[in-house]
């Protein structure tokens, strides 16, 4: 028994005659009669009877017809289900993410992904970079946004692409001295009652203001150590100290606040988007065409790690923060 057989049923039972079903499936009136014919052998009943009145369903013609239109309706859901995973409108994106990414570029980028994939589910975990990498190696996550490039066992088998650069940036309440002013020097900073982060992402952050400031500087050694950039804003905006985070704490501005650069400009480790290269799911691939239309320059650099594989060089590690 095939679907055809099941359509044609269908169409009779609509039509009550065998010439307009016929014309109706866009087949000749014989074989339409001869299928129907080897229907009810295969299902052994008479399912029409056949009278000069017209052709209508029998008892077990009706109970035939019942399920044949809810198979016919499961058969076209499937198949419609199908194209939709395929276009990566339906299933679930496992995204590993580090808390500053919620400043930028995630808003956006997260934004329009819901709205352009309503029915994806979309699984969002707040980690580490060391956590998120091993993760995406053991296959729990589709992708994640670290700061700096993946490190640790398997990293250099995942493609990864800067998706943001930053660098370092004061933020003070405005009641603070540096309030309006566009930026202040590392001397200045030397003096004040600092605020940082600190977490397994701070590493490479930390060892940039030591260079900076000095190994032994007492703003370090007295420093407000704070769990990330958000709490970093709400110290400052207290009047506790003297913020340092990343530049995209702009994307977050907080009422009583001041941002100001710090001199000499200060890089800090890149937004790095990251996932197996082996993944073909097309969600993932529905989710790097949104990176694409939101982080400006990405697009180029992502389809060159698509083509080339991995974007690890052997021994290749994030560039600590110049001076």
């Amino acid at each position: 028994m095939e679907a055809r057989h099941l359509r044609y049923a269908l169409a009779l039972a609509e039509h009550a005659h065998f010439g307009r079903a016929a014309g109706a499936l866009g087949i000749a009136q014989p074989p339409l009669s001869k299928q129907i014919a080897d229907l009810e052998r295969e299902v052994g009943a008479r399912l029409f009877d056949r009278t000069r009145r017209g052709v209508f369903p029998t008892a077990a013609g009706e109970a035939f017809l019942a399920r044949a239109r809810r198979a016919l309706g499961e058969m076209t859901a499937a198949a419609s289900d199908a194209g939709r995973a395929a276009r990566g409108e339906t299933g679930r994106l496992r995204l590993g993410f580090i808390a500053s990414a919620l400043l930028e570029p995630l808003p956006v980028v997260l934004g329009r992904f819901g709205r352009e994939r309503p029915d994806v589910r979309l699984e969002l975990h707040e980690m580490a970079t060391s956590r998120s990498t091993a993760a995406l190696v053991a296959g729990e996550l589709d992708v994640a946004v670290t700061l700096g490039y993946p490190r640790g066992a398997g990293a250099e088998h995942l493609v990864s692409v800067p998706i943001g650069h930053d660098h370092l940036v004061v933020v003070v309440s405005t009641a603070h001295p540096y309030a309006g002013r566009p930026s202040v020097s590392v001397d200045q900073l030397r003096h004040q009652r600092l605020i940082v982060a600190s977490g397994e992402d701070e590493p490479a952050i930390s060892a940039g203001l030591r260079a900076l400031l000095g190994e032994d500087a007492a703003a370090l050694c007295g420093a407000t150590v704070a769990r990330d950039v958000h709490t970093i804003i709400g110290l400052a905006a207290s009047g506790v100290g003297v913020g340092l985070g990343p530049s995209r704490m702009a994307a977050a501005p907080r009422p009583g606040t001041w941002l100001c650069e710090v001199t000499p400009r200060t890089p800090l480790p890149d937004l790095v988007l990251s996932f197996a290269p082996s993944e073909r799911s097309p969600v993932l691939h529905a989710f790097l065409d949104v990176i694409r239309g939101s982080c400006p320059d990405v697009g180029a650099a992502l389809d060159h790690r698509l083509d080339h594989g991995p974007s690890h060089r052997p021994g290749r590690r994030p560039n600590p923060p110049r001076t």
